[in-house]
């Protein structure tokens, strides 16, 4: 099991202090995912980059289409679309910014990025809070009149550092068995 999956399962457990919406805490982490959309949205990676923790562990396990019986099991993490830590997702940052070998994102892609449902929970540290949101990204490359779209659900665990956050903890995931999309060189 994912450490991101297990924090949030921690924090449904009914004695986990669920943050209220609209306090400000509560409105602290929507303002840094809003932020964070923003940032990728415009192609703003190594500002992106500034606000993972060194700790990172950034992933994407596969779905499976399953019976309702077996629903639970749909999400497999022994295989995934991507599994990066704080090193890989720098690498990434400084592969697609700073050379000419990231073919599949130049031109790179346009996207628009709209995170909703927002629950925030007490993280097991102070200071640390488990995050639900769904994802949903629009994608449009080249001069295609295609567009893609990616949803899914995210889980987080953000740290606070100073007066912001960074994310210590990400799973995506995707509401797709088979993605409609050409690759997944762009973050969720």
């Amino acid at each position: 099991m994912s450490e991101v999956k297990e924090a949030v399962d921690r924090a449904a457990v009914p004695q986990r202090a669920r943050v209220p919406l609209g306090s400000a805490v509560y409105n602290a982490v929507v303002e840094f995912l809003y932020d964070e959309a923003v940032l990728l949205d415009e192609i703003r990676l190594e500002e992106w980059g500034a606000t993972l923790a060194t700790d990172l562990v950034y992933a994407a396990p596969l779905r499976q289409t399953r019976p309702y019986a077996q629903h639970e099991s749909s999400v497999i993490r022994t295989m995934q679309h991507y599994h990066d830590n704080y090193r890989s997702i720098m690498g990434r940052i400084m592969r697609l910014t700073g050379t000419k070998s990231a073919w599949a994102e130049d031109p790179p892609s346009r996207t628009r990025r709209l995170v909703t449902n927002v629950l925030v929970y007490e993280g097991d540290a102070a200071g640390e809070y488990v995050v639900r949101s769904n994802l949903l990204v629009t994608r449009s490359r080249f001069n295609f009149d295609e567009l893609d779209l990616i949803s899914g659900e995210r889980h987080d665990v953000l740290r606070r550092s100073d007066d912001t956050f960074k994310l210590a903890r990400r799973e995506i995931i995707l509401d797709q068995a088979v993605l409609g999309t050409p690759n997944l060189a762009i973050f969720l």
